[in-house]
Formats: C-alpha cells, sequence, structure tokens
C-alpha cells in the first residue's frame, strides 16, 4: 500500500517537475540573444564571440583553395572580386584571415610578362664593296604565360598550391603585405599577386632579371627556404587590356612608394624589378634603398670627391712652386754672371 502510494505520489509529480524545468528552460532562453542562424561559434566560447553568418560563409576555404591547377580570372571576375576580398574586422585566428586574403589576391592576378627572345637571322651586308652574308642577334619582346610555374613548383614540393605560394612566406611579412594590399585596395586601387614564395626549383625556371637560384629573397635554400620568403610580386588587376593593367599598376607602385612605408613594405629596385617588394628593415631593402646605406655612399661619393680635389689642388700648387723656384734660381744664376 505504501508503495503504491509512493509510486502514484512519483508519478503525479514528474509532469510537474518537468513542467518546472520547461518553464525554467524557457525563461532561461528568453535572458539569451537567439543565435543567428549559419553562424560560426568557437568551441567553449561566449555568445557575443561570433562571427555573422555572411562573415563565415566569406571566410569559409572555397573548394578551389586545394586545387593545383587555378581558373584564369576574366576581367569582370576580377573587378568584381575586389569587394569579396574584404576582411572581418573581427577574426577569431587572424593568420588565417591574412593567408585566405593574399591567397584570393593571388588568385586573381594575371601570371603575364614580356621576357627577351633573342633570334639569330642571316643578313645580307656590305663590307669593302662586296657584299657578303653574316648572323646577328635580333632581341625582341614577348608576351608569356607563366601561370604554370607555380603549380609545377608546388606539386614538386608535395604542396598544395595555397600552401605553397602563400604557406612559404615568412609570418611577419605576410602580415605587413596584408595591411599594405588592404590599405591600397580601400584607397580604391585594385592589387593582386603574381609571385609570393619561390623554392630553388621555383626560381631556376623564372625568366627576366633574377637573382640566383639559391639566393632569391622570395625562399631561397640560402636565405632560410620554406615559410621564410621575404618577397612578393604585385601588380594591379584593372582594366580589362594589359595596357589599361599596365596603367593602373603604375599607380599601385607609386602608391607603394608614397605610404608602403607606413606598413613597412617597399620597392628595394624601383624600375630594375618594380613589381618586387619587401620589408624595409629587412637585408634586401636596406642593401638597395636604406636610408644608412644611402647616406654611407653619400658620404663617402663626398670623401672621394674632396680627396681628389684637394690632391689634384696639392699637385698644381707643388708645380706651380716648383716653377717658381726654377725661375728664382736661374734670375740667380743670371746677376751672378
Amino acid at each position: 500500500m505504501d508503495a503504491a502510494r509512493h509510486a502514484g505520489t512519483t508519478s503525479a509529480a514528474a509532469p510537474v517537475a518537468a513542467a518546472a524545468d520547461a518553464d525554467n528552460t524557457a525563461t532561461a532562453e528568453q535572458g539569451r540573444t537567439p543565435e543567428p542562424a549559419g553562424s560560426l561559434r568557437m568551441a567553449s566560447a561566449d555568445p557575443s564571440e561570433m562571427l555573422p553568418a555572411e562573415t563565415a560563409a566569406r571566410l569559409d576555404t572555397p573548394a578551389s583553395v586545394r586545387d593545383h591547377t587555378p581558373e584564369t580570372p576574366t576581367a569582370d571576375d576580377r573587378t568584381a572580386s575586389v569587394n569579396a576580398t574584404d576582411v572581418a574586422d573581427e577574426c577569431f585566428i587572424i593568420e588565417t584571415c591574412v593567408d585566405r586574403y593574399l591567397w584570393a589576391l593571388y588568385q586573381r592576378a594575371p601570371k603575364e610578362d614580356s621576357i627577351k627572345v633573342h633570334e639569330r637571322r642571316s643578313v645580307t651586308v656590305k663590307r669593302k664593296g662586296r657584299t657578303v652574308t653574316v648572323a646577328r642577334t635580333f632581341t625582341r619582346l614577348v608576351d608569356e604565360d607563366f601561370t604554370w610555374k607555380d603549380p609545377k613548383a608546388a606539386d614538386k614540393a608535395s604542396l598544395s598550391l595555397m600552401d605553397y605560394v602563400i604557406g612559404g612566406m615568412d609570418r611577419g611579412f605576410k602580415l605587413k603585405l596584408f595591411y599594405t594590399l588592404h590599405a591600397a585596395e580601400a584607397a580604391g586601387l585594385s592589387p593582386g599577386i603574381t609571385s609570393a614564395f619561390r623554392d630553388d626549383y621555383r626560381q631556376s625556371i623564372a625568366s627576366g632579371l633574377k637573382a640566383a637560384s639559391d639566393r632569391s629573397y622570395h625562399g631561397g635554400s640560402f636565405r632560410g627556404g620554406y615559410g621564410h620568403g621575404l618577397a612578393a610580386d604585385i601588380v594591379s588587376v584593372k582594366g580589362a587590356t594589359r595596357a589599361e593593367r599596365w596603367t593602373s599598376t603604375e599607380q599601385l607602385w607609386k602608391w607603394i612608394d608614397v605610404h608602403g612605408q607606413e606598413f613597412g613594405i617597399g620597392r628595394p629596385y624601383l624600375d630594375r624589378d618594380p613589381p618586387h617588394v619587401a620589408p624595409i628593415d629587412g637585408q634586401e631593402y636596406a642593401s638597395h634603398r636604406g636610408p644608412a646605406v644611402r647616406h654611407v655612399v653619400a658620404e663617402a661619393n663626398r670623401r672621394k670627391h674632396l680627396a681628389a680635389r684637394r690632391e689634384h689642388g696639392a699637385g698644381k700648387h707643388v708645380r706651380a712652386a716648383r716653377a717658381t723656384a726654377i725661375r728664382s734660381a736661374r734670375a740667380a744664376r743670371s746677376r751672378a754672371t
């Protein structure tokens, strides 16, 4: 009887307890801000530490990130991607956002260049009244598409293209480059990256003006190799034709020359290798354009010039004094006789 009565009491109390729990749950839920659909939340994080759905979707790694052969963007795609590479004001893992932003700039930049091609041709000339045929070398500029070079180097290193090109750069340099190019984009420019990390193999197949394969600041083995790349090549993607992109690229380079030092980025070679940028506190920039180096070189040239002038002036004085002494000696002998 007591057991039955106790069981009846428990059964009757169960719905009440369940209702009380539901009320408590509802009360707790009323004081909590509802989570937006599709939001990204860190484990054990406060509800306020969430990225909006739009930001989370934008920062999701696209499927093409891991492809070794990226699609070549059209002019419309490059223009549209300017807004697609906006970076969230709040980011839980800044390195991930920096890598994805730089990767987006790399993807949208056409990999085009002009290289010098030397050709040997037979020409007819006149020599001493006779017509002879000689071979001469002619140089012409040819457009080159080097999109294939980075993927080939990435395959050789057994890395995805993103991990190779962006992951191989120095961590501090990537952050400086991120702030520089993000500010350039905010200023109305359209920066793109044509080349970032290069290992010895990638440097060996580069064209035009370049350093030795193992001494490239892009990431040669002599400079530290993977993870220590301290250089990148930047251009503008604004323009439907190559001529239009060249004009906007020159504007981008001028902007870098004026504002780059605010973010720690500069162009070490200027017109010799205009797309090449590097950290201004690095060895490469200091050896070519650092203030201390320029001051030392200018001071050395000044001292050399002054020394040459003093030497020239002293020589003139010695010769004049010697001529005066000779004339005085001759005059004295003449008076004695």
